[in-house]
């Protein structure tokens, strides 16, 4: 059921939201002369896939999770991304695909040995990853991973169609702060 909204939805994302899109890349070429980021993430099955992103620290930072990387590493435009959520935007592609859901655990690093363990303990690698979900609206990233599993298997455990476009609903108005990132 969520498959089918995960389809249209990221469709018709990216069908309307092209010329967003094709703007940002070009802003993001004169920001960083690479405004696409891709990383190695865990998907469903604990199956890697590769996550796309609009670009917001410099080119050459270090490839670590969000809360370990420096502040000083983000440039302004991406700022301005990560604040308005826009830097998101690309992975309607992972969910078009199928590596991921609008909605699900925010994917994790191939090297976040102890996340992956709990989400393990906890099935949470049963459903596909996604975009946003409770964690996310809640603030809580990625610097605690036993209370992220925790908060991720909850949300798998209680997801309903409701709970889904709330989520949405939720990201798309500001809910929530996105990862943290040391210094910031």
């Amino acid at each position: 059921m969520f498959r089918f909204f995960d389809v249209v939805l990221s469709f018709l994302g990216l069908v309307v939201g092209l010329p967003l899109l094709l703007l940002l890349t070009v802003i993001g070429w004169f920001d960083t002369r690479s405004p696409l980021f891709r990383q190695e993430r865990v998907g469903r099955g604990r199956k890697p896939f590769t996550l796309v992103k609009f670009r917001t620290m410099r080119p050459d930072t270090a490839s670590v999770a969000t809360h370990l990387a420096s502040a000083s590493a983000i440039t302004p435009f991406g700022r301005f991304l990560r604040r308005s959520k826009l830097d998101e935007l690309p992975q309607l592609w992972n969910v078009l695909k199928g590596e991921m859901s609008l909605v699900g655990p925010r994917p994790c690093l191939p090297n976040q040995e102890e996340l992956m363990a709990e989400r393990e303990r906890r099935g949470v690698f049963d459903v596909r990853p996604g975009i946003t979900g409770l964690a996310q609206v809640n603030g809580i990233d990625m610097s605690d991973p036993e209370r992220l599993a925790e908060v991720d298997e909850q949300m798998v455990k209680q997801l309903s169609l409701r709970g889904y476009f709330r989520y949405l609903l939720l990201t798309a108005t500001g809910k929530g702060a996105g990862d943290r990132v040391r210094g910031s």
